[in-house]
């Protein structure tokens, strides 16, 4: 692992639930190198870890970025043990922005082609799904779009503690 990004280790838990879609992951682990995240994929995955699409989207990356697989989702929140997770998703009431982030949290995202399932928010606060406003013609932004939204803001307001 790259010393700059040990340094800072882990600014967030990025949490993707049964990704689809492997250009998108791949996006993420460069995020996630860039940042100090940790990638945390939830199964089944679309794709293959080994997927030609996901590696040419993480171009030489994944050597610098934490990436761990869970059978399920609740076995990984266990895992991470943070004490403040977030939901995204369309039908979150609290925007992005409204919150306080911390050092640790764990910023969680759905399958490109459903969101996360209504079990999954069913088992969050209310005020922790959160929304990114889009227009309202919109579906939904790219996965990968919507975790660097999320990151920047909570690195903004963290102070940007992995830049130099």
């Amino acid at each position: 692992m790259n010393p700059d990004i040990e340094q800072a280790c882990h600014v967030f838990h990025i949490v993707l639930f049964q990704p689809e879609i492997p250009p998108n992951t791949g996006n993420i682990i460069r995020l996630c190198a860039n940042t100090g995240c940790h990638l945390h994929l939830v199964e089944p995955l679309g794709f293959s870890m080994t997927d030609k699409q996901l590696r040419r989207a993480g171009l030489d990356y994944h050597e610098f970025a934490d990436v761990e697989l869970h059978q399920d989702l609740p076995s990984c929140l266990k895992e991470i043990g943070a004490q403040h997770v977030y939901a995204f998703s369309t039908k979150g009431k609290t925007a992005y922005t409204d919150i306080s982030y911390r050092k640790n949290d764990v910023l969680v995202f759905g399958p490109e082609t459903r969101g996360l399932p209504e079990e999954v928010l069913a088992n969050m606060p209310p005020d922790h799904v959160l929304r990114i406003p889009m227009a309202s013609s919109s579906r939904s932004l790219n996965l990968s779009n919507a975790a660097a939204v999320a990151v920047y803001e909570g690195l903004r307001q963290l102070g940007f503690p992995q830049a130099n």
